[in-house]
């Protein structure tokens, strides 16, 4: 199998993030899927091998051992067992010669992921920014996520960082040839932000800060995008490994009008019928104080992830979080996204950030305190619960959803 064709994000000096103009959206491969999701999977394996001639993996394969691309070399696709899903690597010929064939799959094209555009960044990183913990009544809150299992998929997590001494981590990587380690921060702030506890000073930063910290690498940390099938990857390992909750920052932008990755939802059903809640950053396209809205992102436009938008301390709409504008794509629920104070990989060791990114694990983290609260919860539960204890906000819902995401007491 080819590696994809990514492009890149990383952050660089001067409060900017570097957006390269030839950013594809898609990677040169082709996802197959089936109608019926995995009911016929063994008849769509017999196909691509028979009539496509291609070589054939299975995530059934790597039940024990997470597949990584460095290890699929010689396949040509790769069927996803519980999504009814198959990764192919062909041309664009070959692909439209399947799905002409009348065999039943739907072929649509693999995506580029990043981390979401325009992400500010505060080179002086005060410690104020801990305004997230307080408004959203962590601090009030007798629950810390104790007993509770939480994914985050990123561009991975600096595993040295000292103010996780001691805490239960369990890493994968997904990105072909690269550690967990996260040489890019997004990871390690996004996961601060969810499952941290207080920085050398003492502040507070990190909502289940006693939770099992499951990290896994889907994005590069030397290009901050990766490839959708490895965030599928991530999303079934997060959810046969028992994690309640699941958070995103990562995604795709959409086009108005455009429907959700079919691909992506099935996964998140399947995380659901394992226990597990997914939540995703809505994204960071809008430019309002030009009139200009976005729609929400994929994959958090799909109807069993949950969304996430982004105010600032004044409980405003930041400037850069999407709008429901397309009809699958809501904004569910809103968490402070603005000059957020999180973990950073050493030797900085923190960092203050702006983005639906920030806001994100701070509705995980919330939901992995409702799953202590009420262990024995569905996903459906939990979702219902955090949108019954949101603070309603003076703005449209196609903007906040619920409105800002409420720990409970």
């Amino acid at each position: 199998m080819q590696p994809p064709k990514l492009g890149r994000r990383t952050f660089l000096k001067g409060n900017t993030l570097s957006v390269a103009s030839d950013n594809p959206r898609y990677t040169g491969r082709y996802f197959l899927i089936l109608n019926n999701e995995s009911k016929e999977v063994m008849e769509a394996i017999r196909r691509l091998e028979k009539k496509w001639k291609l070589s054939v993996a299975t995530t059934a394969d790597f039940i024990s051992d997470p597949p990584d691309e460095s290890r699929l070399k010689d396949a040509d696709a790769l069927v996803f067992n519980d999504l009814g899903v198959a990764l192919v690597d062909v041309d664009e010929e070959k692909a439209e010669q399947i799905k002409l064939s009348g065999t039943g799959f739907l072929v649509v094209p693999e995506k580029v992921v990043y981390i979401p555009d325009k992400v500010a960044v505060d080179e002086d990183s005060n410690r104020g920014a801990t305004w997230g913990i307080e408004v959203t009544g962590v601090l009030d809150s007798p629950y810390t996520g104790a007993g509770v299992k939480m994914a985050v998929l990123d561009t991975g997590f600096d595993t040295t960082h000292p103010d996780f001494e001691g805490r239960t981590i369990t890493t994968a990587s997904f990105a072909p040839d690269e550690t967990i380690e996260d040489f890019h921060g997004h990871g390690t702030h996004c996961t601060g932000i969810a499952c941290g506890l207080a920085d050398a000073q003492g502040d507070r930063y990190g909502v289940a800060s006693a939770a099992h910290i499951y990290a896994g690498k889907v994005l590069s940390s030397r290009l901050g995008s990766g490839a959708q099938s490895w965030i599928l990857n991530g999303m079934a390992w997060a959810a046969r490994n028992g994690c309640k909750v699941l958070s995103m920052s990562l995604g795709s932008p959409v086009s108005e009008g455009e429907g959700y990755d079919i691909a992506y939802e099935r996964a998140a059903r399947f995380a659901r019928s394992k226990g597990t809640l997914t939540v995703a950053a809505a994204g960071n396209d809008s430019q309002r104080s030009k009139q200009r809205f976005e729609p929400v992102a994929s994959p958090a436009d799909c109807p069993s992830i949950l969304a996430v938008g982004a105010i600032d301390s004044e409980l405003q709409i930041g400037n850069f979080s999407n709008r429901a504008i397309n009809p699958s794509g809501l904004v569910d629920i809103v968490a402070p996204g603005v000059d957020i104070h999180s973990s950073w990989p050493m030797p900085r060791r923190y960092r203050t950030l702006s983005g639906t990114s920030m806001a994100t694990p701070f509705v995980a983290g919330i939901a992995a305190l409702l799953f202590e609260k009420y262990p024995d919860a569905t996903p459906a539960v939990i979702e219902s619960e955090l949108r019954k204890i949101a603070r309603s906000l003076p703005l449209p819902a196609e903007d906040v959803g619920e409105g800002l995401t409420m720990a409970p007491k």
